[in-house]
């Protein structure tokens, strides 16, 4: 089983920055795809950014349309971390951050990942 935790959330003003953290337990970190997601209020989950690993050592990152140039999603193997720096952020970036792990990537769909944090809340005012 897997356990993660996030930090970060908080309250900032529009066009302000936020750093999001998820610490997982477990010993194969490096083997997982990771992935942050988020929930606004009255709206389903949707992804926002998630690295994955490759056939070959190197890791692969996706992120949606609406956060490109804006967020960056990273990972410390040696950590068991993955991080999302959001930059420049918008009220509409408000909701709960989740982070969630899958042992065999497939999709960055909800249902496709095999853990998830129980998240942390962002807040952009305007």
């Amino acid at each position: 089983q897997v356990q993660l935790v996030e930090s970060g959330g908080g309250l900032v003003q529009a066009g302000g920055s936020l750093r999001l953290s998820c610490v997982a337990s477990g010993r194969t970190f490096s083997t997982y795809a990771m992935g942050w997601f988020r929930q606004a209020p009255g709206k389903q989950r949707e992804f926002v950014a998630g690295i994955r690993p490759t056939f070959s050592s190197l890791y692969y990152v996706d992120d949606t349309e609406s956060v490109k140039g804006r967020f960056t999603v990273s990972r410390d193997n040696a950590k068991n971390t993955v991080n999302l720096q959001m930059n420049s952020l918008k009220p509409e970036d408000t909701a709960v951050y989740y982070c969630a792990a899958a042992e065999r990537w497939s999709a960055w769909y909800g249902s496709a990942m095999d853990y998830w944090g129980k998240g942390t809340l962002v807040t952009v005012s305007s």
